[in-house]
Order: C-alpha cells, then structure tokens, then sequence
C-alpha cells in the first residue's frame, strides 16, 4: 500500500505539520521527511500507481519509469541537503515554502496526466515565489512580483495547449501533442520554465534576489522540471538542440559582465540547463542520458554554489564583487567546499560535471554536429573562466573585505560538505549515476583522450585569465537583458491603464459623486437651491433696476446668502429643520409629475 503513495503527498502534507512542531524537534522533522521519501522511492517499481477516476478520465498521480526515478532521487537528496543546510531559519513560513516547492516538483515528476501535471505546476510556481519575497527587501518584492507574473503566462500558455489537445484527442494523458497549436503552446509553456532564452531573464532577475536558504532551493527544481517534461515530450525536436547550444553561450556572455555574485551564478544556470536542453534537442540516447545525468549533477553543484554564495551573504552582508575579497582567511572551509562546487561545473576530472558535460558533447559528436559540439565546449572554457577562476580569484583569494564577520552555523557547513561529498563520489564512482539513467549505453568517460583534452582545455583558460584578469576585474555593472522589455512594457502597459483608461473612469466617477451629494443635500433641505437662487436673482435685479449700487446689496439680502452658504457646508439638524411633511409632498409632486408625463406620452 505505501508503495502506491505518491512522494510529493509526503512533503506536502508534512509542510502542514511545520507549525506544530518547535524547536530542535523541528529540525529533526525537516530532515526525516525527504528520509521517508527517499525510502519510499526505493520500493517503487516501474508502473502506475495512484489512479483516480474523475468524471471520465484518470487522474495519474504516479506514473514510475527510469526517468522520473532519476530525478526523484536527485530532487529528494538535494532536499535533505538543503534543508540541512537551511536548519537554522526560524521562520515557519520558509520551511513551509521549501516543502510545498519540492513535493509540488516531484508530483509534476510523476504526474502522469496532463491535468495533475498543471496543477502541480501551478503549486511549483506560487510556492517558490515566497522563497523570493521572503527575504522582505523591496527589490525581491518587485523581482518576485515579476517572477510570478512570467509564471502565470508560462501557465497560461501550457493550459492552452491542454485545453486544445484534449479538445482534439479527447485525451489529457501526458504524451506530446500532436497538432501544432497545442505542440507549440506547451513547448512555450515548459520552456520558459527551462529558461530558455529569451524567456530567462525571470530567473537572473529573481533568484539573487531570494532569501540566502530560499534561493539554494530555487536551482534545483523550477529549471530541472522544465528539463524533465521536455526529455519527457520533446525529445529530438531540432530547434531545442540549436537553442540549448545558443542558451549554453549566451548565459556564459552575461556572466562576464555582471557584478554580483549570485547573479553571476544565476546566468551559469542559463548556461548548464543550455546542455540538457541541447541534449533533448538531439534526441539520441547518448544525448538525452547525457542530459539527465548533467541535470543530477547541476542540481547537486549548483546547490552548492549557492550555498557557498549564501555563506559569503550570511557572514559579510554582501556579494557585489567591489566589496568582497580575502574571504578565504575568514571562512576556510567554507572556500573549500565551494571550489568544489566550481571544480564540478567547469568539468574538470574526478568531479561529477566531468561525467555528465562530456556525455553530452559526446552526443553532438556522435550525431555530426560540429558547430553545436564547438558551442558547448566555449560555453564549458567560459564556465571555469568565470566560476573556477574569476570568483575564487576575486572573492576568496585576493583583496580584502572590511567591517564585521559572523560565523556559519554547523548545519551550513554540514549542507555544503554533504554536497562535496556527492559532487565527488559521483565523479570518481560514475557508474551509480550511469545504471540509474533511462537508456544503457556505454560510455567511459574517462579515457585517455578525453582527459588530458580536457586538462589542455582548463589550464589554457587558467592562462587567458592571467593575462586578461585586470579586465575582469572588481567594478560595477548595469546588465540589460531581455528583462528591460516586459520592464519597459509593463511601465507603459501600467501608465496606459492609468492615464487613457483609468482617467475617464476616474471622472465619471467625480461627476456621479457629486450628483450623489448634490441629491444627498436636496433630499436633506430640499429648498437650499431654490432660496439661494431667488436670493441671488433679487440681487441682480435690485442692480439691475438700481435700486442698489453695483457690487453691494441689501443687508437683508446678504444676511439670507450668508444663512444659506453656512447651510451648504454641511447640513446640521439643529442648525436648520424642515418638516418632514414638506419633503413627502415634493417627493409625491414628482411622481405624479413624472407619471403623468408617461400617460401623456402614450
């Protein structure tokens, strides 16, 4: 029976259970959930489990193959570690984020309809955009805001692909569409949460913007589901494979010029998935294993590079690279464990990027494709350029940082050596991640060649940066991406309905307002307007006919004005009465008035 419950139910009935339980109990608490899932998958089997019939159609809330085990079991370890990592936060509220994020991407994982896929989907998104506003500064109050507003449109996008294919199959099993429509609405829809560009500037605009835990999160999963549901549906489609080889360069190009840490990281997202998206694209087994692999192995060095990033965060305050430097003395291990991570994503041998960046060149290779296969290996020389050497250079190694230090707790330390220890073990012992893998294919990724190729490759680039890092180095920087055009857009969209739309609206509203209190008055001293015309109209006319000068009046006449104007500031029952008689026979006059003018006209 336990074998049929889905995993992400663990994490997200268990995010429920997050208040109840205080202190050091809690902590053991976030660590036992992804223990239990991890357990739980161990006794799946390929099948389908978990289907409940709604209306006419089943709703799969567990669909088990090779592929989606590969990344449950990537998606539950990188839980455990970033929550060991995360264990000092005492807010409720984040825990709670990260659980409802992680179960919601390991049920569009196993979802195996289109319509259970959607709604975890759309749980993915809402929950992992408090990982971003949490951190309760204004910028990552605007970068969430945005954030969810791309994500509604990527969701906007997928449901019309859905709604289309099942209006044509009648079907809503998750397989690829077939009519065009609906196969390029819902390629749009899981590529933009693969951040291809230009739909990626949401994740370089949001993600330094997260909390120092939340964003350690946000690497892993949004981008990796977006992997998966392509490698799912659009395997061997051409133009993923030649915009993944792009988006591999493209996030590389950015990362040059950027001036924050995180940010930097977060464009060398861009650039990693560019590999799976570029594996998928490809088609072959070679590649899309290629893919799947470097999506287990991302997940795990990415997470440890922004864990190494948040400890720079949580010890000095900052992460622009102008006020950073000589870190290394204040934070040993912590320099340790990152190099690490930089070490495994620039592909350097005996780390886990190694095994699984080079099974996708290998699948360019196989396939005769020379410019894509010239693309991904720049894209890896500007990896280690930026991650492997500039920032240890800049951060860790050189300068010097001023003002206060704290200290990382235990479990930050203990987060990123677990990590280390994986990103190692996998690069030294391939063959656990290689049986896991949806195809069995034979590849030795380390042979001779390949090797001492890759080693020219590294210290060619440790050369080019000692001889171009004085123009790498310390400044700040305004990067304009493809963000500037739904920034600029959303500005005019918003002065738009503000100033042409809003403004009419704006003044019906004034006029009806002021009808309103002109008949609230009436209804109140229902002869004001009458007494203070006649009073003005004998003014005219005694000027008129001369009997006053021009510009006075009589005192009787401008003691009456005086009464009335007092009168029309504000209506008080004491100062002046009516009878209520008089208000229900003018109100009885006006409809009699108004019924007897449609008779007449009948």
């Amino acid at each position: 029976m336990f074998e049929a419950f889905p995993p992400a139910a663990i994490y997200i009935i268990g995010a429920f259970l997050v208040p109840v339980v205080r202190g050091k109990w809690r902590q053991a608490y976030l660590l036992l959930i992804p223990l239990a899932a991890f357990y739980q998958l161990l006794l799946l089997s390929p099948g389908v489990y978990g289907v409940v019939r709604f209306m006419d159609y089943e709703i799969i809330l567990l669909k088990v193959d090779r592929l989606s085990l590969c990344f449950g079991y990537v998606f539950v370890i990188m839980s455990f570690a970033a929550f060991l990592y995360a264990l000092h936060i005492k807010g409720v509220g984040e825990h709670l984020a990260a659980l409802t994020y992680a179960g919601s991407s390991l049920g569009v994982v196993f979802s195996g309809d289109y319509f259970s896929l959607f709604i975890f989907w759309e749980i993915m998104a809402v929950s992992s955009v408090l990982l971003i506003v949490f951190r309760r500064k204004p910028a990552s109050l605007q970068a969430g805001f945005r954030y969810l507003m791309i994500h509604v449109f990527g969701g906007c996008c997928l449901l019309a692909g859905i709604v289309i294919q099942w209006a044509l199959t009648g079907s809503i099993a998750f397989v690829r569409p077939e009519s065009g429509s609906a196969f390029y609405l819902v390629l749009l829809g899981f590529g933009l949460n693969a951040a291809i560009p230009p739909l990626h500037a949401w994740l370089t605009d949001a993600y330094p913007e997260g909390t120092i835990t939340g964003s350690v999160f946000l690497t892993a999963y949004t981008t990796k589901t977006g992997v998966y549901v392509l490698a799912r549906t659009f395997p061997g489609v051409e133009l993923l494979a030649w915009m993944g080889a792009i988006m591999a360069v493209y996030g590389v190009i950015f990362a040059f010029v950027v001036s924050d840490m995180r940010r930097l990281l977060a464009y060398h997202i861009v650039s990693q998935v560019g590999y799976m998206v570029c594996g998928v694209g490809l088609g072959t087994e070679m590649a899309v294993n290629g893919s799947i692999a470097h999506a287990f192995s991302h997940i795990l060095y990415k997470a440890l590079l922004f864990m190494g990033a948040g400890a720079v965060i949580h010890v000095t305050g900052r992460s622009k690279f102008t006020e950073l430097g000589g870190l290394a003395r204040w934070m040993p291990l912590a320099t340790i464990f990152y190099m690490v991570g930089a070490f495994s994503i620039s592909g350097v041998p005996l780390f886990n990027g190694f095994i699984s960046k080079s099974m996708v060149i290998a699948g360019a290779a196989l396939k005769h494709e020379p410019v894509i296969e010239l693309l991904l290996v720049l894209a890896s020389v500007g990896t280690f350029l930026c991650i492997g050497v500039k920032i240890p250079h800049i951060v860790f190694f050189t300068g010097e940082t001023r003002g206060e230090a704290r200290k990382l707790t235990w479990n930050m330390l203990a987060g990123m050596g677990f990590m280390s220890f994986l990103c190692i073990f996998i690069g030294v012992y391939p063959k656990v991640l290689y049986d896991i893998l949806p195809y069995h294919v034979d590849f030795h990724p380390y042979s001779m060649d390949h090797v001492v190729g890759t080693m020219g490759i590294l210290m060619g680039t440790i050369l080019g940066y000692a001889l171009l890092h004085k123009k790498l180095a310390r400044e700040n920087t305004v990067v304009l991406d493809t963000d500037w055009f739904y920034r600029k857009f959303g500005t005019i969209f918003l002065g738009f309905c503000s100033n042409v739309l809003d403004r009419p609206g704006r003044t019906v509203q004034e006029k009806l307002s002021g009808m309103v209190a002109s008949l609230t008055r009436i209804s109140k001293d229902p002869l004001y307007d009458s007494e203070l015309a006649l009073y003005r109209a004998r003014i005219r006319l005694n000027e008129a006919f001369g009997r006053s000068p021009a510009g006075t009046a009589n005192p009787r006449h401008e003691s009456g004005i005086r009464r009335l104007l007092e009168r029309g500031r504000g209506y008080d029952e004491n100062f002046y009465r009516r009878s209520v008689g008089l208000g229900v026979l003018l109100v009885v006059v006006l409809f009699f008035m108004l019924s007897w003018f449609f008779i007449g006209t009948k």
